[in-house]
């Protein structure tokens, strides 16, 4: 979805928890699922290519606004299978949609929900309008929603460097070899719990990190300090779509 550029955060009911670093940081802001999105931080390198060769060694960004949810309790997981999601058979496993997006298994009865990139809010929104909408029987459960939205921070760590800055924060192993694609971790980052599930694109390591909104800003400083020796850099929403044509 192409994105209105160049919004101030403040016209939007809807914008990230971290929108003032991020203003300060350079953030040009676009709209995007009718929100206000950092898009991108200007030219770090001085082209047009600058901020995606950033993304590709160390970058990180902040893609909030973008349509996540999740839903949970006894039933939901054969609610989300029967509306054409694939939840993996194991938790801690994330499949890729055929739409794209992510549907992180955390538990047995819990699964979170990740939009892909163009933020268009596709198939997450069609979720909770069915949920909602549907009528089920009260013997058939369907278990409930849990808007993450609300709740979770959606950050992304990309670059090849992410597994070693991850090391310093993070006491899982994070490198292709102990995390393939679509492992999920539920764990301390930084001494703040944290969701991170791996999602590389075109041969770019990627990282999504979910966390309590309410301490993101001090999670962000964090990461960015530990990014600092790799030369890391905050990234925008264009940079990470561009991975994918690299």
């Amino acid at each position: 979805m192409a994105a209105e550029a160049n919004v101030q955060p403040s016209a939007y009911p809807r914008r990230s928890f971290l929108y003032r670093k991020l203003a300060a940081a350079g953030a040009n802001f676009g709209e995007v699922y009718g929100a206000a999105v950092a898009m991108d931080f200007g030219d770090p390198e001085g082209d047009a290519a600058g901020e995606a060769a950033v993304a590709r060694r160390m970058g990180l960004a902040d893609i909030s606004p973008l349509a996540h949810t999740g839903f949970k309790g006894a039933g939901a997981v054969d609610w989300l299978r029967r509306q054409g999601v694939e939840v993996s058979e194991e938790p801690n496993w994330a499949p890729t949609q055929a739409g794209g997006g992510l549907a992180l298994r955390q538990a047995q009865a819990e699964v979170m929900i990740l939009g892909d990139l163009s933020g268009d809010g596709g198939w997450p929104e069609r979720l909770k309008q069915a949920w909602w909408a549907e009528p089920v029987p009260p013997e058939t459960p369907r278990g409930f929603p849990m808007p993450r939205d609300e709740t979770h921070a959606w950050l992304v760590v990309t670059g090849e460097h992410a597994a070693a800055m991850f090391a310093k924060v993070c006491a899982v192993d994070l490198r292709a070899q102990a995390f393939p694609m679509g492992r999920v971790a539920q764990t301390s980052i930084a001494r703040m719990n944290g969701v991170i599930v791996r999602d590389d694109r075109g041969g770019v390591p990627l990282y999504h990190l979910l966390a309590d909104c309410a301490a993101v800003e001090y999670l962000w400083d964090c990461l960015l300090d530990a990014m600092a020796e790799f030369h890391g850099a905050p990234v925008g929403l264009t940079a990470l779509r561009g991975l994918g044509d690299g």
